[in-house]
């Protein structure tokens, strides 16, 4: 009998916080606090305290699955991998597509785009940051030149003011809800905007602004409205580093202020307190995630927030910036890696001398050079799927009449640990490897790069995802360009195609607890926890103000859907649910989805605490208990997206944000019935 400690960092979210798992005999038996570990100093949340049962789940997967006569029959990796390369050489360019995940690492999400790339011929390649994150990169990249979070963790401590637009950030990222804390310890305010009275508005919050959803443009430029005519933006920093301020002033100087208090329905004081309060800090910071991007203006809400800290000198500086809160262990990483259907790696826009330089790199010709279909475009269109680790019948909205158009796809490939709402719609189930059943490398929500051990074995037959790949290039006839034996020898490619991983190596992470932050150029830096400090990356350096106006969401309430419908997470799970639905300890907190409907809403409607409802939107219903609180506006409702049982995403509307094709998902009009 032997025990060993292995220190390893957390499967859930993006904070990167480290643990240490109790191993005996090669299996995990419990774990402890990591109180060396710079991110969570030995604290955790409640997903971080329960971080590995979801491993010993009785569901794993452990050996391919092929559907014969509508039924999954196991068989041997060599018929399963034989089949699947089969079936994809008849795929062309325009009948394939790829989804990856933001839980694979950095090494497996790369060999996945390659794959796509160099074996597929085609751009058709994407991941779940399209459907939350991609409104970032949208309005960032022309703004600053880059959709990355721009300060680190442990500065948000240093901010003065910190602004949480949307993020509901006690529940969803609690470690950095702790660095807010400290940062209030030391006297600085905060301001949160949400429609929900929720833990982050009644414990966090100084300044809580509970707009209308949908209604984040307007609040953001009466802000800026106000700070211009109390003449309090940072004149100096507008001058040296941005440009177009004066379109923007131009804009905001007939700016109906009465009529913003209408359209969000803060009051008018309430949003000038927030105004004032953020201009007068030395350092203010924005935290922001879903609440702010899931919109068909969510690119235009991260806009104006950026316009915001530009406005008041806000960026380039530690403590400060328009930071986006990413959801998943390595949504940061798998972007960084390229698996975007308009990005090579290291962000390297799609086109010819891209695509030339990647052809040198990887030693092929004729690699595609036009933007290939984004996530929800490509589970229309392409009836050939790769899907690894990711669930698009949990996360994509108007999931009915998703699965109608997947029932019609010629073959579907998913590659995951359980056999998920996506997997039982699949032709070919291969089991994978997860977390710390294999090596790799990590980037978390402040671009920083952690390398995590393999600790046990997987499951029988189950496999890293890297492996998988690798085997299924060589059955397709790309064995040389895919002829790697380990994670590290994947790594190494990497730093030779990504700039900002260059000085990055197995080496220095091993040694750098923490990690290191991207970007690194050479192996002698010490990496970058602050972006933006003497330029912006656009092509002149200078930040760029955009002019956003108001466009209301794309379906409103009327007489027979007369309430707005909203999602979120709750604290005690993660995402999709594919992981903490299968902890004990989590599961038991929340094991059913609910809604949340205000007091006033349940006496008109019939409703009372605990019952069954039925929510009904134009593409669907599901059945659900109520939840009665004023935690929710009258009006509105919230359900969580975790549960199968009660899919939200059957109720929510596919309406895209036309810059960037990330779905209106936090709000629709619905109807509610009490179950006879």
């Amino acid at each position: 009998m032997s025990i060993e400690f292995a220190p390893t960092i957390c499967p859930y979210c993006s904070c990167g916080c480290g643990i240490y798992l109790v191993v005996e005999d090669g299996k995990i038996i419990g774990q402890e606090p990591w109180k060396e570990h710079p991110i969570n100093e030995g604290a955790n949340c409640p997903k971080g305290k329960n971080a590995y049962a979801f491993l010993y789940s009785k569901d794993r997967l452990k050996v391919p699955l092929v559907k014969k006569n509508g039924t999954f029959k196991e068989t041997s990796w060599d018929e399963a991998l034989r089949l699947v390369a089969s079936k994809f050489k008849e795929a062309t360019p325009e009948t394939f597509g790829a989804l990856g995940s933001g839980k694979t690492s950095n090494e497996e999400s790369y060999l996945l785009q390659k794959f796509v790339r160099v074996v597929m011929g085609t751009n058709t390649v994407e991941y779940v940051g399209r459907l939350c994150h991609s409104s970032a990169v949208a309005a960032l990249l022309p703004a600053v030149g880059s959709g990355v979070m721009q300060t680190s963790q442990p500065e948000i401590e240093l901010a003065d003011c910190i602004f949480l637009a949307g993020v509901n950030i006690m529940e969803t990222f609690p470690m950095i809800a702790r660095r807010v804390f400290r940062a209030k310890g030391k006297g600085a305010k905060v301001i949160y905007s949400d429609p929900r009275k929720t833990a982050t508005a009644k414990y966090l919050a100084d300044i809580h602004l509970p707009l209308k959803a949908g209604t984040d443009v307007v609040l953001v430029n009466a802000m800026m409205s106000i700070i211009l005519a109390e003449a309090l933006e940072d004149k100096e920093f507008i001058a040296t580093r941005t440009a177009d301020f004066e379109q923007l002033r131009d804009f905001l100087c007939h700016m109906n202020l009465k009529q913003a208090e209408e359209i969000t329905g803060v009051p008018l004081e309430k949003i000038r307190e927030a105004a004032i309060t953020f201009a007068k800090a030395e350092r203010a910071c924005i935290l922001y995630d879903q609440g702010i991007c899931q919109h068909t203006v969510g690119a235009d809400n991260v806009k104006a927030h950026a316009d915001l800290a530009l406005l008041t000198g806000n960026i380039g500086k530690p403590g400060t910036g328009v930071n986006s809160m990413r959801g998943q262990i390595s949504g940061e990483g798998t972007g960084d890696m390229g698996c975007l259907a308009v990005f090579y790696p290291g962000f390297k826009r799609v086109g010819e001398e891209t695509a030339k330089f990647f052809e040198d790199a990887w030693g092929v010709s004729n690699l595609p050079t036009k933007p290939g279909l984004t996530y929800i475009e490509m589970l229309y269109k392409c009836p050939f799927l790769y899907i690894v680790g990711t669930d698009p019948m949990m996360a994509v909205p108007d999931v009915n009449n998703l699965r109608k158009a997947l029932e019609k796809a010629s073959f579907i490939v998913v590659q995951d640990i359980f056999l998920t709402e996506i997997g039982k719609l699949a032709d070919v189930v291969l089991p994978a490897a997860t977390w710390v059943e294999r090596e790799g490398t990590h980037t978390y929500v402040d671009r920083r790069v952690q390398k995590i051990e393999k600790v046990i074995e997987p499951p029988d037959e189950a496999k890293p995802d890297w492996w998988i790949i690798c085997q299924l290039a060589d059955r397709m006839g790309y064995k040389d360009n895919f002829n790697f034996s380990s994670a590290g020898e994947i790594f190494e490619e990497i730093r030779k195609c990504v700039p900002q991983y260059k000085g990055i190596s197995y080496e220095r992470l091993k040694k750098a607890v923490g990690g290191i932050h991207w970007p690194c150029p050479s192996e002698d830096h010490p990496g970058t926890p602050t972006m933006f400090l003497q330029k912006f990356t656009t092509l002149d350096s200078l930040g760029h103000f955009q002019v956003v106006d108001f466009k209301p969401p794309a379906e409103q309430p009327d007489d027979e859907y007369p309430y707005v419908l909203t999602t979120g997470r709750s604290i005690f799970h993660y995402h999709t649910g594919t992981m903490t639905r299968r902890t004990p300890k989590l599961n038991d907190e929340v094991h059913h989805g609910f809604v949340e409907i205000n007091p006033e809403d349940a006496q008109r409607s019939g409703v009372r605490d605990k019952d069954v409802v039925t929510l009904k939107t134009r593409r669907g219903s599901i059945e659900v208990k109520a939840r009665i609180t004023d935690e929710v506006p009258p009006g509105l409702m919230f359900i969580p997206f975790h549960f199968t049982d009660s899919c939200a995403n059957v109720l929510t509307i596919p309406a895209l944000d036309p810059s960037c094709k990330c779905a209106e998902t936090k709000v629709c009009a619905v109807k509610i019935e009490v179950k006879k």
